[in-house]
């Protein structure tokens, strides 16, 4: 026979056990609820001690986004140096939300030593050991990241990673704007080429994985534009020089394609939308309202080139991922006007 003793004892372990259920339920993200998470922009332009960078920061740690996508940490004008590499990481490190880097050409691609030789592929692996040496992300907020060096055919690659939040797979792909850093030089191209088959298995595995989860979306953050609502003909393609023997992008878009064809939900590419050493790439179609999204079929395309942007992810609604329009200079709890632009 059960004493008073015992069913107050169940009681209380009732009690507790209903509590660390709700104290769960309100850690994990609501897939029906949507969120925003913000982009940096590539805003290394000009400014003291990091003026621009800092300015964007601290607006997006303001914004409260989930968390915010740095595309690149600095321009191809400044140094490659271990001293600046360290000290732009712990800029970044002081953003509000969760920070997880994208790495952009102007990071390594154009780096040279003091003797002015390139030195791309040392500063690249420079940079995997200073930003991506474990599985969590910059910022005062934590998120846990995979990445693809966790497979030993590929443990070199660590800054392609990708993370699950609100039913949506969020993941970065080194395709750097320079033409995805193909050299036309014969003999030199082992770099591309060999980082060419790591995002051929990584887009594989993303999309797989997104569709056996059977999640709402996909998001996928590069440098540069690899052309994928473009036309094939060349002369229309972003990134494309006629004096290079190859367009860099062209297995990475042909693949993208392919695979978006075969994948139940959206898929939406955010890049710099820049090319080359001075970053003077084409657009996105955002005029004077800052970029919005282009869609063809279930993909979608924007490019963030300066400053910050918002996206806006709504589950359940047409479309699921809109820009945020966010005032010149909004206070800290201004949230911008929306601009939709609907498939």
């Amino acid at each position: 026979m059960m004493t008073r003793r015992s069913t107050l004892r169940l009681l209380v372990a009732g009690l507790l056990a209903a509590s660390l259920q709700c104290q769960t339920a309100l850690a994990v993200p609501n897939d029906q609820a949507g969120f925003e998470f913000a982009v940096l922009g590539h805003s290394f332009k000009a400014g003291p001690d990091d003026a621009p960078l800092k300015k964007s920061i601290a607006e997006t740690s303001a914004f409260n986004a989930a968390f915010v996508v740095a595309t690149g940490i600095k321009a191809a004008s400044e140094s490659c140096s271990d001293k600046l590499y360290s000290q732009r990481k712990d800029l970044l490190d002081a953003s509000g939300p969760p920070l997880i880097v994208s790495l952009s050409a102007s990071d390594w691609a154009y780096c040279r030593n003091s003797r002015g030789r390139v030195n791309a592929i040392e500063r690249l692996n420079r940079l995997r050991d200073v930003y991506f040496a474990d599985d969590q992300s910059l910022g005062q907020r934590k998120l846990t990241l995979s990445r693809l060096s966790s497979t030993a055919k590929f443990r070199s690659y660590a800054e392609n990673s990708h993370w699950e939040y609100g039913g949506v797979l969020f993941a970065t792909v080194n395709l750097p704007a320079n033409n995805n850093h193909f050299l036309p030089e014969a003999g030199r191209n082992s770099e591309f080429e060999d980082r060419l088959v790591a995002n051929r298995s990584w887009l594989q595995r993303l999309f797989a994985m997104a569709q056996r989860k059977k999640l709402d979306g996909i998001v996928l953050f590069s440098d540069g534009d690899v052309g994928v609502l473009d036309e094939e003909d060349h002369s229309l393609l972003p990134n494309f020089s006629s004096s290079s023997k190859q367009d860099g992008f062209a297995g990475p878009r042909k693949q993208i394609r392919t695979l978006a064809k075969k994948f139940t939900g959206k898929v939406l590419l955010v890049d710099t939308g820049r090319t080359g050493e001075e970053g003077k790439g084409k657009k996105a179609a955002a005029g004077s309202e800052g970029p919005k999204i282009r869609w063809k079929g279930n993909l979608g395309h924007v490019s963030i080139d300066s400053d910050w942007a918002a996206i806006a992810v709504r589950p359940g609604k047409t479309p699921l991922f809109e820009v945020r329009q966010r005032a010149v200079r909004p206070s800290a709890q201004a949230r911008a006007k929306t601009s939709t632009v609907r498939r």
